[in-house]
């Protein structure tokens, strides 16, 4: 071996043991963070719990070490909760693995090709407005699960049939939720009051742990009847491989071909948005969107390979990764070893966790992705934006996910448009009578042709007509060719068009100047 390999390999060996202790440290903390979160999120996607674990470990030990951000941490996403409900409520469990393989397969491809940034070309209006509707369906649906009740198909469904379901779980009910039912309420209890009264010293503790182990220890301090977790003493039983005949339908049909487009797109702006969050929590290297979109298309085809959950990069544990100090990806990479070694060593204590208490962390989960603090946030850009977040929250509440979305983009593309072919137009006489001036204010498109057209009518003959331009966003060749026509039609008749378009080419050369600045920049 050379010098400089020597070298190079023993400044990496000094580098990992500087920043290893750290690393470590931060990576107790999220694998406290993922473990109440993987199997919660498995049942509010109406799976078991040991497929949010798989997910977990395969985005922890596989992307956490391909990530291209890499104090990111990857998982099982309450975003995408909503919508792998419906896929197994439509299509069965059996056929997840195969949308999940394809939908990993076109993130694979996408960061490949470089499409990374696409991914996020999206209004945040739109985005944070579908958050709060998946988390308004999360609480809807888990609240039923706090009184160990089955959810119903739908939020309305779930908000309909709640009534009816708490009645059955009060003592002089039909049934015995409420046990269940303070579980849950005890968890969330413990997660709000811990994110107000944490002492700073125990900060890098999670609520949801803390919530979850109280809510254990009493369930069998006082044997409660209630519902508890499913997980197999063996790991390798929750693994449903992929079958050739599943992948064959998948092909054939077109339903599942959009539903596997939709969980690729979901999937990736989730993750490039949260990704770009965690740029701006730390100082270290910045994000590679096309190469952490490839490594989520190896994680997801993974996934799909063995039947597990889809992943994303998710924000509350990259949040509490940066926090508790991590420098590096292997805090990651070893979240994802805890998690396994939890799994393989320890299944009679995730045994033992009520199925309530991961419903009350998914609950205080849904509440906080109804942030109130984006709603006015895009408050500050006009009424419209928050119009885009309600009407986005609300359709997904009352149809579903991908409907919902497609009408904030809807509304988003409308807006734009509206803007768009918005232009003011005043004809205005000085004192004589013989010159005016056509003055225009927006964007001159071809939609407003007839409106130009007729003031242009009204012009009286022996004008001298000024057109100044620099109120304009922007000018299309049909309202050209209309002036241009005008200047024509009307010089029979004394009149005379003068185009007054010097600041039009002063931000031209401008622009032209800047150009070529940053250009030379760049080259140096």
């Amino acid at each position: 071996m050379s010098d400089s390999h020597m070298e190079g390999a023993s400044m990496n060996l000094e580098t990992l043991k500087s920043t290893l202790p750290r690393d470590a440290m931060a990576s107790v903390v999220v694998f406290l963070v993922a473990l109440p979160l993987c199997m919660g999120v498995a049942i509010a996607s109406g799976m078991p719990p040991a497929k949010g674990l798989i997910t977990g470990i395969i985005g922890g030990l596989v992307v956490g070490a391909l990530a291209g951000a890499p104090l990111q941490v990857s998982g099982p996403a309450a975003g995408l909760a909503v919508l792998v409900f419906e896929l197994v409520r439509q299509h069965g469990i059996a056929m997840l693995g195969p949308i999940l393989l394809l939908a990993g397969l076109i993130q694979l491809l996408a960061g490949r090709l470089r499409l990374g940034c696409w991914f996020r070309v999206t209004a945040p209006a739109v985005v944070y407005g579908m958050l709060a509707g998946i988390g308004i369906l999360i609480i809807l649906s888990q609240l039923h699960v706090m009184l160990d009740a089955s959810p119903q198909a739908s939020g309305l469904n779930n908000l309909q049939a709640f009534p009816a379901a708490l009645v059955d779980a009060l003592p002089f009910g039909a049934g015995d939720g409420w046990s269940a039912g303070l579980l849950g309420l005890l968890t969330i209890g413990t997660m709000w009051l811990w994110d107000k009264r944490k002492p700073a010293k125990l900060r890098f503790l999670p609520g949801a742990l803390l919530g979850v182990s109280l809510a254990t220890l009493l369930s069998l301090i006082f044997s409660m009847d209630v519902r508890r977790v499913e997980v197999p003493a063996n790991l390798g039983d929750a693994i449903d491989w992929v079958q050739p005949a599943d992948l064959l339908r998948l092909l054939t049909d077109p339903t599942l071909l959009i539903a596997a487009l939709t969980l690729a797109f979901i999937a990736s702006a989730e993750t490039l948005l949260s990704a770009a969050a965690v740029d701006r929590m730390h100082q270290g290297k910045r994000a590679d969107f096309d190469r952490e979109l490839t490594s989520q298309g190896v994680g997801n085809m993974l996934c799909g390979l063995l039947g597990a959950l889809p992943m994303t990069g998710v924000i509350v544990r990259s949040s509490a990764n940066v926090q508790a100090g991590a420098v590096t990806r292997m805090s990651a990479i070893l979240h994802g070893l805890w998690l396994l070694a939890f799994v393989l060593l320890l299944t009679a204590v995730l045994q033992s966790i009520p199925v309530a208490s991961l419903a009350g962390v998914l609950v205080y989960t849904g509440v906080k992705l109804v942030d109130i603090k984006a709603l006015r946030g895009l408050g500050r850009y006009g009424r419209m934006p928050m119009f885009v977040y309600g009407a986005t929250a609300l359709a997904i509440v009352f149809t579903d996910l991908l409907t919902g979305v497609m009408i904030g983009f809807a509304l988003t593309l409308g807006k734009l448009a509206w803007r768009a072919s918005r232009l003011k137009i005043n004809l205005v006489y000085d004192e004589g009578g013989r010159t005016a001036e056509l003055r225009m204010v927006g964007s001159a498109t071809f939609l407003k042709v007839p409106e130009l057209s007729r003031v242009l009518a009204s012009v009286r003959p022996g004008t001298q007509l000024h057109v100044p331009l620099d109120h304009l966003n922007y000018i299309d060749h049909a309202c050209m060719e209309l002036l241009d026509e005008w200047r024509a039609a009307s010089a029979a008749n004394g009149s005379e068009l003068v185009l007054e378009s010097r600041a039009v080419k002063r931000r031209l050369e401008g622009r032209v100047r800047t150009t070529v600045g940053i250009g030379g920049a760049g080259s140096a």
